[in-house]
């Protein structure tokens, strides 16, 4: 059984027993209120939409291209008849995976993009809100809103807010992305995510920008891989944190040349044969763990974001082959 049919087995459930729904549970084995998706995860299903795009591109199927169709109708119906919540890197992920789709989603794309306009302000020169009222910018919402727009055809947009990062987020000692900053107080959040990186290397693949592509690939592979393996950041939120940093390595090693794609190939491939070495054999499919590089326990690994994180690593370990 592979990660997908893994994933799907353990996760994917009707919305509130409805005939044509189908979104991702958030733990396994589920709680009552999972059973009834009381606890309602927009980003982590966006990401469950965008790993079946990745799997109906490497293994095309009629029931897939369906259960994607039924599960962008069960965003909707989940989210209350709405495409948008008020968090702007959320809306953005979903966007993202909603341009690869394939169907026909004009009104949703529609209102993300407007949304994430409105999220950009004069506030420490430019950027965009991490979400509404809120006193707060950083890489996770303006990466993927740079992806976003740069493939909507809005490049002008996406260079701003490239240009805006790297001129505000980047550490020019070590070529890392922090995590954010708050134009009220002027502090700078100097935490290190994967997520971070993973979101500005994307940005800077879409408005090829190769120079500071080619130093974020560095960068990780210097500060946020020990061995070769991705580092982990637990469950929750962060089980998704490596696998969205996996995907743009996975894109770095198509789009670059010479040593910046050979070293994020060699990161993309060698925490896939981490991760599927360390999964955890289960009667239901393998179960992968937060960490790529020690053994999955069933206790630490019961987030839908961790088993999506270690699906999206294999779906961008898949593109580059052997």
């Amino acid at each position: 059984m592979n990660a997908e049919e893994a994933v799907l087995g353990r996760h994917l459930r009707r919305v509130w027993a409805l005939p044509g729904t189908a979104l991702g549970r958030s733990h396994w084995p589920p709680a009552l209120r999972d059973r009834v998706h009381w606890h309602w995860n927009y980003w982590w299903q966006a990401h469950f939409l965008d790993c079946l795009v990745d799997a109906q591109l490497r293994a095309p199927s009629p029931a897939r291209a369906s259960l994607i169709a039924r599960f962008v109708r069960s965003v909707r119906l989940r989210n209350f008849g709405r495409w948008t919540n008020d968090y702007y890197d959320d809306i953005a992920w979903l966007g993202l995976a909603l341009q690869r789709t394939g169907l026909e989603v004009s009104p949703a794309l529609t209102a993300i993009s407007a949304q994430l306009h409105e999220g950009w302000t004069s506030d420490a020169g430019g950027g965009i809100w991490w979400r509404r009222g809120d006193q707060f910018k950083n890489a996770p919402a303006n990466g993927p809103a740079a992806i976003f727009h740069a493939r909507a055809g809005d490049l002008a947009r996406a260079e701003a807010i490239v240009e805006w990062m790297t001129s505000l987020l980047v550490d020019p000692e070590t070529g890392l992305v922090w995590d954010g900053f708050r134009p009220d107080t002027g502090e700078f959040v100097k935490h290190i995510y994967t997520y971070c990186q993973g979101v500005y290397l994307g940005a800077c693949l879409e408005v090829s920008n190769v120079e500071a592509a080619a130093r974020t690939v560095f960068a990780v592979a210097t500060h946020c891989a020990p061995g070769g393996v991705l580092r982990g950041q637990g469950g929750g939120d962060g089980g998704l944190f490596a696998g969205i940093t996996a995907r743009y390595l996975a894109l770095a090693a198509q789009r670059l040349d010479g040593e910046p794609a050979a070293v994020a190939r060699s990161l993309v491939l060698t925490s896939a044969d981490a991760c599927a070495a360390n999964a955890l054999d289960t009667s239901n499919g393998p179960v992968y763990g937060p960490d790529w590089s020690t053994p999955a326990t069933l206790d630490e690994s019961r987030d839908l974001s961790i088993q999506l994180g270690a699906w999206m690593l294999l779906e961008a370990a898949a593109t580059l082959g052997s």
